[in-house]
């Protein structure tokens, strides 16, 4: 029987056909497409570690911060959840310096078909990576902006055609069809050309520009069989959990007992168990 702990971050991931996961443990990083068709364990030792001070913690705010953290960082306020209302540019932001480093550095919207047809943003550094930690299984760049906040406005804008929400159950299930993600692009551009003209009038035509000659990205996950149901498994109230590894898509771990959301327990400390 082999054992990994330590607390747990969300899985990173590779671009591959299909894509292939590891997951870190305190300094280890264990494949789990390794680990499909196995038995494996899970366990929650009960102690939680903030992801950004490593204090040991009895709750976790906000996937993984202490309530300390969580209070006075400014990657937990509310401007993360909704960019178009960054307010970096009144001074008032509480950490700049971390700002020009995230939130000051270029951004893309995109269209993914996750649970169907969805916009989101993403840092441009970390595309693919977004769209995978999505289960997204088609995805296209449409806009890339300057600052978090303009690509926040943009996706507001889009959003009042399109969801930027994701339904994770039809997302594991695999139930939405194939889309033309090019033509999907023409047709929410064409519905929001006079919203996207005035934001660049605002910002300046270089801030804000359409991707162009850019094809959609088609992604597969290591998926061999759903469970009966699509059951939510929880460890701090159902304790361990085990079962067989049917499959990885965004960071859910598929199991034959059910499903677990591994980003869920980010900072949690661990046991992992399987062979």
């Amino acid at each position: 029987m082999m054992q990994y702990s330590g607390p747990v971050q969300k899985m990173t991931a590779r671009l591959e056909t299909p894509v292939r996961y590891q997951l870190a443990m305190g300094g280890t990083l264990v494949d789990m497409s390794a680990l499909l068709e196995q038995k494996i364990s899970l366990r929650s030792t009960g102690r939680i570690f903030c992801v950004n001070c490593n204090r040991l913690t009895n709750k976790s705010f906000n996937q993984g911060y202490c309530y300390k953290c969580f209070t006075t960082l400014a990657q937990c306020d509310s401007c993360i959840i909704s960019p178009e209302l960054c307010h970096y540019d009144a001074g008032t932001c509480r950490e700049p310096v971390w700002a020009d480093h995230f939130c000051m550095q270029d951004h893309v919207v995109y269209f993914a078909n996750s649970s169907g047809l969805k916009v989101g943003i993403t840092r441009a550094s970390q595309v693919p990576t977004r769209w995978i930690d999505q289960g997204a299984t088609q995805a296209l760049a449409v806009v890339r902006t300057r600052s978090r906040q303009q690509a926040g406005l943009c996706e507001a804008m889009f959003r009042q055609h399109v969801t930027d929400r994701t339904n994770w159950r039809t997302m594991l299930k695999g139930e939405q069809e194939v889309l033309d993600m090019p033509a999907e692009r023409e047709r929410l551009l064409g519905l929001c050309h006079a919203g996207f003209a005035q934001l660049q009038q605002r910002f300046g035509l270089h801030a804000l520009s359409v991707v162009n000659g850019v094809e959609p990205v088609n992604i597969s996950y290591p998926v061999r069989g759903l469970p009966e149901k699509l059951v939510s498994l929880d460890l701090e109230t159902a304790g361990p959990v085990a079962g067989v590894l049917l499959g990885i898509k965004g960071q859910y771990l598929i199991m034959d007992s059910g499903v677990l959301n591994v980003r869920k327990y980010t900072g949690y400390e661990l046991e992992l168990s399987f062979g």
